[in-house]
């Protein structure tokens, strides 16, 4: 589990998916928006398919939200929109009332006038009620106590693993290594409360100027190599015990730690983001042949974010079914590399294997991805 690097996410996207939309609009409705002004030209409302261009005539990089004016729900939205430029909202209107809701960058809100829609079909696009933070605390609190409780099980097959390099025992060094590795995967989305321990803890030799060699090259899988490429056990207890020690600093760490409540819904597609680029690739392997293990790992990391986040999610996401049918078949298809106590590797798995696993972990992503908009701390004002 290495630490993620933040995905761009455009929650308008999100939106735009659960809304429906087909591409065949109505027609288009030019609106700027500015600092001082939002969307004041739609003074003549068409239900039905809709494409609004967005012009912002400002100085200010600006969010642009349709919105339910009786409670805030978001139809759609563009984030970002810089000075200059204009993008296309698109969405299906159905009879009802509507405001664009502007937020600025370091400036008020800004609400435009509301208008009526009395034609077209009588539902439109699904309005998203906004996440604050104190709805979020409740799945973030349920989070922290699900890490807390698997930080015993870490730290005990953690010490096993020193203990067994201390004893110059590699067969036993082994066989800890990879459960160990696999507690500390399953935290899944507490990560980036984890800071530079993150990296001392998961780190991968990429990019460090002496790959394997380079002294920054540390924990998990700093041993997983020497382990598997014949390297001396002396020359491996100061990573092995560096591994413990950190893994004890981020357990006392992590009760004061605060997690950003935006990192769980993004973790709930980030984590099998990164799995698919690092773990189904097997770029991650430095000799142990268990990516796979540690890409099933993973999926339970995914599970429990979204386990944490399924109060906010049932009202708000109506793909959650879906997506926790396209984890069950990712799930099912590692479980079966997994025989007589032994992970296929990677590059052992048949073309087909391989097709399967991919296909599956990319319609994970895909049913995943509106979460991190959809249940997202949205600015209120």
């Amino acid at each position: 589990m290495r630490r993620a690097r933040r995905t761009a996410v455009v929650a308008a996207t999100a939106l735009l998916a659960l809304a429906g939309c087909t591409g065949h609009e109505r027609g288009e409705v030019a609106l700027t928006v500015s600092r001082s002004g939002c969307a004041t030209e739609w003074h003549d409302p068409h239900g039905g398919e809709q494409t609004f261009r967005v012009h912002n005539v400002g100085i200010n990089t600006t969010e642009v939200e349709l919105v339910d004016p009786a409670n805030g729900a978001v139809y759609a939205e563009l984030e970002n929109l810089g000075p200059g430029a204009t993008r296309p909202m698109q969405v299906t209107l159905g009879r009802g009332r509507y405001a664009f809701r502007c937020l600025p960058e370091d400036t008020d809100a800004i609400t435009s006038p509301t208008v009526t829609v009395t034609d077209g079909p009588k539902r439109g696009a699904p309005a998203i009620v906004p996440v604050d933070e104190q709805v979020l605390r409740g799945p973030v609190d349920t989070y922290r106590s699900s890490v807390q409780h698997a930080f015993p099980t870490l730290r005990r097959d953690v010490r096993r693993l020193a203990a067994a390099v201390r004893a110059g025992d590699r067969a036993a060094a082994r066989r800890a290594w990879l459960p160990a590795h696999l507690d500390y995967e399953r935290l899944g989305a507490a990560y980036g409360t984890f800071g530079d321990l993150a990296d001392a803890i998961d780190r991968l030799p990429a990019g460090l100027p002496k790959g394997v060699h380079d002294p920054g090259f540390t924990g998990f899988h700093r041993i997983e190599y020497g382990l598997w490429h014949g390297e001396s056990l002396p020359a491996l207890r100061r990573p092995a015990d560096a591994l413990s020690a950190d893994v004890t600093k981020l357990v006392a760490q992590f009760r004061t730690e605060r997690v950003d409540p935006n990192d769980l819904p993004l973790r709930a597609h980030e984590i099998l983001e990164m799995t698919l680029q690092f773990e189904l690739t097997g770029e991650a392997d430095q000799g142990s042949g268990t990516t796979l293990a540690t890409a099933r790992a993973n999926v339970d990391g995914t599970v429990a974010v979204l386990d944490a986040l399924r109060p906010v999610l049932k009202s708000r996401f109506r793909g959650l079914p879906a997506a926790d049918a396209a984890l069950h078949k990712l799930r099912t298809l590692l479980d079966a590399q997994y025989r007589h106590g032994i992970w296929t590797p990677v590059d052992e798995l048949s073309a087909a294997q391989r097709r399967a696993i991919d296909g599956a972990a990319g319609e994970a992503l895909e049913r995943l991805a509106p979460i991190a908009a959809l249940a997202q701390v949205r600015r209120a004002q």
